[in-house]
């Protein structure tokens, strides 16, 4: 489901803004099925999971930036939704999770339940603001830089599944040890 907000969020994003697209497409809705990419969502996590670790996406929301007044900042604000929601999640859950790890209460298996939760969104977040393409961190980097790097931008794009695999596979090593600090942070909990 938080990948479900994720995309549902940069679709509700530009829906403000003023593109129709994502919800012309069916794109606004808490719906799984409607986000599912047979191959993203289906195919690649089973396959990375018999590897001992589970990647995957969503289908991306498409949106116009024809529709959108301000393309620059609109593309800014469409990517930057994605990740603040990943965001969001995670302190909301965060901050149940904090109250609740000092309440007699509450069992064992809740709290667990909320770590996943938590860090499932803190490694969303994460990993979206990445700047390279095509995660949502490439669109924010570009967004704010002038626009002759349109061109290399292209040329980054027409890349960016060997980008995906440089991420995953080394990139994200040196990325991963803000996890435990930002899970710390939101929970008051250490990893």
């Amino acid at each position: 489901m938080s990948v479900v907000l994720h995309e549902l969020s940069h679709g509700y994003m530009a829906d403000r803004l003023g593109d129709p697209t994502p919800r012309l497409q069916g794109r606004l809705t808490l719906n799984p099925l409607k986000h599912l990419d047979p191959m993203g969502s289906v195919i690649v996590p089973l396959i990375t999971s018999m590897f001992g670790v589970t990647f995957g996406w969503a289908k991306p929301v498409e949106y116009n930036p024809y529709n959108i007044k301000n393309k620059r900042q609109g593309e800014f604000l469409i990517a930057a939704a994605g990740p603040l929601s990943n965001l969001t999640l995670a302190v909301i859950f965060g901050t149940i999770m904090r109250f609740a790890v000092n309440a007699e209460t509450i069992t064992s298996p809740f709290i667990e339940v909320l770590t996943y939760i938590v860090l499932i969104n803190i490694v969303l977040a994460i990993f979206n603001l990445i700047p390279l393409p095509p995660l949502d961190g490439s669109k924010l980097l570009f967004a704010l830089l002038p626009n002759q790097y349109g061109r290399l931008r292209m040329t980054l794009e027409m890349y960016a599944p060997l980008f995906i695999l440089i991420v995953v596979f080394f990139l994200w090593k040196i990325v991963s040890p803000i996890i435990p600090f930002v899970f710390q942070v939101i929970t008051g909990v250490g990893m």
